[in-house]
């Protein structure tokens, strides 16, 4: 008997998701990934000087600030021919390297830890035993028996008063594997980096002014440098920059990896689940030697199909015959029909929501459930992520990713197939954060270098002035984000923004099915993956986590007359 499992909303995420999940004899047969939630930021951007959008599409969302600020100047760059110093290249690198490395962490920890982490067994531990085990594969000088001791103190007064915002988990559930002594450290390291990535930010504070929603600058970045000028970045705050990276590079590689690898260790099994689907793109990232040059970039660019890691094919995202967003299943309209593909350049938001009143107990029987469109790479559905940036870079044969790869493979004594699973993805995202986190101590050392020399300009004002812009132009700014592959097409016209679209990772991700009921990797990932207590899903949980979901940071819903439901706004 099939029976509807409906998780909504999915928590420890970044926006509104609901999934409904058909469960069969306690596996998973189908799934529908449903965005509940509109963003409308591109209706904003419209009429505006492009060299603002950064500043709006920014705050679309509070996690993945820095990213669309990136983005968008990338896109007026492209499209008015700006290329940036050398210097303000690195300085953009660095506020790429820091959110991917905070990024990263904050999510295995805080976000996705406790699906495999029971809080409540951590109270079983012997805090000595815990302290041995971890000081066998870590040199963290916390990892004393006192120490544990104190976190498991902590731990049973919270179990005392309820367990506070603990209170609703799956504690006991059978899919939990790890000892005791595991969880007390997991806890433990959980609470250590909510510390830790209130420091890493302050990178973000030297170079943009603030964190969130850091500054940016069309044409370069928005600080200058001058080592003996106190209002510039001087000599005091490029050394902090330094000794954060250092606590950085000391808590990635001591914490988060090791306990990464401890907790894979147990669930090897999750290999086998959540696989999904079986091609993988990736714009690259880190530039090295101008955002044209992808051949620089320490991420390849390019697409996988099929898992043959034989063939990366090139990605244009230019081509209007390569991307496009499809809306048959997505609350959207389109002027030429809803079986039409639009590149974005041609995208329309024409928001037309017919689907249940809420609440409601389910979306079965709607053609229509999603505020997602849903985007497609030659008509294929692609997954986006460090699980494909490290698919592409693995098949484009870059050395540095394939040894680490291979060596963590080998630690774990899984093959390069095990990638392609919920554990996969998740393993993925720390060898995505040890790679971010090599590549900005480089940075910052070449950063340094230029600074000793005095190749100091971040900031190219050729072009700055609109009366020197063509009539029209267009461009898109491409981005690996930490959660994968975003881009902003931006059409400027008589010096205003005419259309603004943005595809982001989870719209890769999350979306629904297509007009060929593709589904996407989301719904993909969930299919054959047991669930062994309909009333507890922390299996769906587990893989939906394992792609970071992140849809936005408001909420405008209207009912089908057009009428203002709700708005909920965290800026």
């Amino acid at each position: 008997m099939a029976t509807r499992v409906v998780v909504d909303p999915v928590t420890r995420i970044e926006g509104h998701l609901r999934v409904e999940a058909v469960v069969e004899n306690g596996v998973i047969t189908d799934a529908y990934s449903a965005g509940t939630m509109v963003r409308g930021i591109e209706k904003i951007l419209i009429g505006r000087d492009p060299r603002d959008a950064w500043a709006i599409v920014e705050r679309v969302c509070g996690v993945c600030t820095t990213v669309h600020a990136q983005a968008s100047v990338r896109a007026v760059e492209d499209a008015l021919g700006i290329s940036i110093p050398p210097t303000a290249e690195l300085i953009r690198n660095i506020m790429q390297a820091t959110q991917y490395v905070q990024d990263h962490v904050i999510h295995f920890y805080h976000l996705h830890a406790l699906d495999w982490v029971d809080i409540v067994n951590a109270l079983k531990a012997d805090p000595r035993k815990a302290a041995e085990l971890a000081a066998s594969y870590s040199k963290w000088d916390k990892n004393t028996a006192s120490y544990f001791t104190a976190v498991q103190d902590k731990i049973k007064a919270f179990a005392a008063s309820g367990l506070g915002i603990f209170a609703n988990g799956y504690w006991g559930h059978p899919a939990y594997k790890l000892p005791p002594e595991v969880n007390l450290i997991a806890v433990a390291h959980y609470l250590d980096a909510l510390e830790w990535q209130k420091q890493i930010i302050k990178i973000h504070a030297v170079f943009g002014g603030k964190n969130p929603h850091p500054n940016y600058l069309v044409g370069g970045v928005p600080c200058s440098i001058n080592i003996n000028e106190v209002n510039a970045i001087n000599s005091e705050r490029l050394n902090l920059v330094s000794q954060l990276i250092g606590q950085a590079d000391e808590f990635v590689n001591q914490v988060y990896i090791p306990d990464l690898l401890a907790v894979a260790s147990f669930y090897k099994d999750w290999a086998r689940y959540g696989g999904g689907l079986a091609n993988y793109l990736s714009y690259g990232e880190f530039p090295t030697k101008g955002y044209n040059h992808p051949e620089s970039f320490k991420y390849a660019r390019g697409a996988v199909l099929n898992r043959d890691l034989s063939t990366v094919y090139p990605v244009n995202p230019r081509d209007g015959q390569e991307i496009k967003e499809y809306i048959a299943h997505s609350w959207y309209t389109y002027a030429e029909g809803d079986n039409t593909g639009l590149h974005p350049w041609a995208g329309e938001t024409n928001i037309a929501y017919n689907g249940p009143q809420p609440p409601f107990e389910s979306l079965e029987g709607y053609s229509k459930y999603s505020f997602l469109k849903t985007p497609r790479w030659k008509d294929n559905a692609m997954e986006v992520g460090p699980l494909a940036r490290l698919v592409v870079a693995y098949a484009s044969g870059q050395s540095d990713v394939k040894e680490l790869v291979n060596a963590t493979l080998g630690k774990l004594g899984v093959p390069v197939g095990a990638l392609f699973s919920t554990l996969g993805r998740t393993a993925a995202r720390g060898l995505d954060c040890a790679l971010a986190m090599s590549w900005l101590k480089e940075f910052n050392g070449e950063l340094q270098e230029r600074v000793k020399i005095n190749e100091v300009s971040t900031f190219n004002a050729e072009k700055w002035d609109p009366k020197t812009w063509p009539a029209e132009a267009e461009g898109v700014g491409m981005i690996d984000a930490p959660r994968g592959a975003l881009a902003h097409w931006i059409k400027i016209r008589n010096g205003a923004i005419e259309n603004y679209q943005l595809v982001v990772p989870t719209t890769w991700n999350g979306s629904p099915r297509d007009a060929r009921q593709q589904r996407s990797a989301f719904e993909a990932s969930l299919i054959g993956t047991p669930v062994a207590n309909l009333e507890q899903p922390v299996e769906i949980i587990r893989t939906l986590h394992s792609f970071d979901p992140c849809i936005a940071c408001a909420v405008h819903l209207y009912d089908p007359q057009g009428r203002h439901l709700n708005q909920i706004s965290f800026e």
